[in-house]
């Protein structure tokens, strides 16, 4: 059980893993819940914590990548993002926020590095929990470019946010992580 699970109502019975992989683990859990004490079945996707970045340039524009997306047969534009290795704590969150943006444009932050919360992508049968950033002052970084071999990144583009809330309208944009951002960069006042 997780720390306060029991408290609360909450507590994983039984558990068998499915499918074990180095990015993602199903299991079949047996969960009291505190309106279903006895239990229920369900499946669950584990998946580590990530970190999603929107890197915005020194003159405002902000920078989304294009890459192929295999489960749904789309090239989608999106930022930056990527699970973070090893324990998650404010240290690594961090780093992870930085490598991806490096990694997946090749770009650096110059300015600040702002947390914006976190949020759960689907939390209707997956775990996954993605923190998310604001990267200012982002510029081009003297090593470029550094893909993940399972990645397929076809190109970085600067976007205006009249750009890029037209594309979000448009419905253009239509992953999770790049709403989550422009939605908490909404409700904070920081968007322009």
């Amino acid at each position: 059980m997780k720390n306060g699970e029991a408290a609360s109502g909450w507590g994983i019975r039984q558990s068998e893993a499915l499918c074990d992989t180095p990015h993602l683990r199903l299991d079949r859990e047996f969960v009291a819940t505190p309106s279903r004490p006895a239990g229920i079945s369900w499946l669950v996707v584990h998946r580590r914590a990530a970190v999603v970045v929107a890197p915005r340039t020194p003159d405002g524009a902000y920078l989304l990548i294009r890459q192929e997306r295999v489960a749904v047969r789309r090239e989608l534009w999106e930022f930056p993002a990527g699970q973070i290795d090893g324990e998650v704590n404010e240290g690594t969150i961090r780093e992870t926020a930085l490598r991806e943006l490096g990694e997946e444009t090749g770009r650096e932050c110059r300015g600040e590095l702002t947390p914006l919360g976190y949020f759960f992508s689907s939390p209707g049968f997956t775990d996954e929990c993605a923190h998310l950033f604001l990267a200012t002052e982002v510029v081009p970084r003297a090593e470029g470019c550094a893909h993940d071999e399972h990645e397929s990144i076809l190109e970085v583009g600067k976007f205006s946010p009249r750009q890029w809330s037209d594309l979000i309208a448009q419905g253009e944009i239509v992953d999770a992580n790049t709403l989550a951002v422009f939605a908490r960069l909404q409700a904070r006042g920081i968007f322009s």
